[in-house]
């Protein structure tokens, strides 16, 4: 029998599993860690901590089973950013975190400045110009850390999204190597050549000294060395890697991943497709190295998990986010009250970085159950906007497939294929990042895949799904009107 090691280093915890070969889960460790939030719109961590706690879970599952793995994957939060020295190993700055909004004003600016600039943006990259990515971040960091340009220059620094800070500290080699997924993500490279482009580079003022090397995602990205040697065999971005880990390998195969953001995807194959509402185009995944990408269009909402975590740590309704399902009201009415969860902004297919989250139609008999239910409503929304925005695009999507920590409430599973009117298909095994990070290592070690596939299916009240088009309805209207006073 063959063990695979999965690492899933995400926005708020990092976490290990042992799975065997036929995808069943020996042992799992995980550990949370806190952002910082220095100022308005920014999100930071520490670079060390998010290091330390990928070294724990590992450390914790190789010693709990005592089993001698075969290789490893690693799957990451994408856009986050780490620039650290190439000699001591020690970061300059904090990781700035993929939700942070430092850089907007330097967006904005540069779109007046250059008009055509992010069109030109958008057919290399398939992305918008927006604070989001991780190009603004290093090239905030290299502007502002006193010295960093200078020590960029001379090639003494190193950066890259949390997979190359990972691979670079856990690997005997050092490797300073990225996966073409996580590097389509930081608006600085061709997802036509998968290479890092140069007149972006040149535009950001970033030396391409500093970058990792592109390499397609199972390719072995160096050895980890615990109590025995393995090889990373897999590194893909954590969206990516759930699509993967849901098996989205046909044209039209969606997932929607309900983790700290909320992230639809769809497989579009070897087809570039850009969006005309605003989503994004992104690699799906590479596979071999003849350097053919799987394409994909993204919808990503900032807010989801986060929300829920928000209502549990900062307004302290409940201890534990199992419980949060104990207050939403059943028949999913919040009494007139709305919520937008722009605690850092809207992403897809708005874009708005200046907008905050707020709730509407309080009144003197509004209940903690009308708040909650009111935010969860607010993801349902978000999500059908995105749906939507496919439509608009022409893209038909086969299944709805979710997947993350959110889908074990059965009750925002239901709300939400009400408010979609579509079937839900959930699987059993709801952490498809780790589960896309596991089956990448084994195609990197010619593992074969032997796994049982094992969903369960939410269908749509359809006497609710009236009641949640019009309330939808409402909430956009509310939503349009924000934005406009904003404005």
């Amino acid at each position: 029998m063959k063990y695979i090691l999965s690492v899933d280093q995400g926005t708020t915890s990092s976490r290990a599993i042992i799975f065997d070969e036929n995808q069943k889960v020996i042992a799992e460790s995980q550990r949370e860690y806190e952002l910082s939030y220095p100022k308005d719109g920014w999100v930071e961590a520490n670079p060390r901590t998010i290091l330390d706690t990928v070294k724990e879970v590992i450390n914790e599952v190789l010693t709990t089973t005592g089993v001698k793995v075969a290789c490893c994957g690693i799957t990451n939060q994408r856009e986050s950013v780490v620039v650290w020295n190439k000699h001591t190993g020690e970061e300059v700055y904090p990781a700035i975190i993929w939700q942070d909004r430092r850089t907007n004003e330097f967006c904005r600016s540069l779109a007046l400045k250059k008009p055509k600039f992010e069109k030109q943006l958008r057919q290399k990259t398939g992305l918008l110009l927006d604070p989001y990515f991780s190009a603004t971040k290093i090239q905030w960091i290299l502007k502002n850390v006193s010295g960093a340009m200078k020590l960029a220059q001379k090639g003494d620094l190193c950066c890259g999204t949390i997979d190359s800070f990972l691979v670079w500290h856990l690997t005997e080699e050092n490797n300073h190597l990225t996966d073409v997924t996580n590097a389509s993500r930081t608006m600085l490279m061709d997802i036509r050549s998968c290479q890092w482009d140069q007149e972006l580079l040149r535009e950001f003022d970033i030396p391409e000294s500093m970058l990792p090397e592109i390499k397609n995602n199972d390719y072995n990205f160096g050895t980890i060395k615990s109590n025995h040697s393995f090889p990373i065999t897999g590194v893909i971005g954590d969206q990516q890697s759930a699509l993967f880990g849901q098996d989205c390998l046909s044209l039209g195969d969606m997932k929607i991943t309900f983790g700290t953001g909320c992230f639809l995807m769809v497989n579009t194959l070897k087809e570039i497709v850009y969006s005309k509402s605003n989503l994004l185009t992104t690699v799906g995944y590479q596979i071999g190295s003849n350097k053919e990408s799987t394409f994909s269009v993204e919808g990503s909402i900032y807010s989801a998990g986060s929300a829920i975590q928000w209502l549990r740590d900062g307004l302290k309704v409940f201890d534990n986010t199992k419980h949060s399902e104990n207050f939403i009201n059943s028949n999913f009415d919040s009494g007139g009250v709305k919520f937008v969860p722009a605690f850092t902004g809207l992403g897809a297919p708005h874009w708005n970085s200046s907008i905050r989250a707020s709730f509407q139609g309080i009144q003197r008999d509004t209940s903690i159950n009308d708040l909650v239910t009111s935010v969860f409503k607010s993801i349902c929304f978000q999500t059908r906007e995105i749906v939507e925005a496919l439509i608009i695009d022409g893209i038909e999507v086969n299944k709805y497939r979710v997947d993350g920590g959110m889908i074990k409430n059965n009750l925002f599973l239901q709300m939400l294929s009400d408010t979609l009117n579509k079937e839900i298909i959930i699987p059993n095994f709801v952490e498809s990042t780790a589960l896309g990070a596991y089956k990448m290592a084994c195609v990197g070690s010619k593992i074969s895949l032997e796994g049982q596939k094992s969903y369960s299916i939410t269908s749509p009240n359809q006497e609710r799904v009236i009641f949640m088009d019009i309330e939808y309805k409402d909430w956009k209207k509310n939503l349009k009107n924000l934005i406009s006073i904003q404005d």
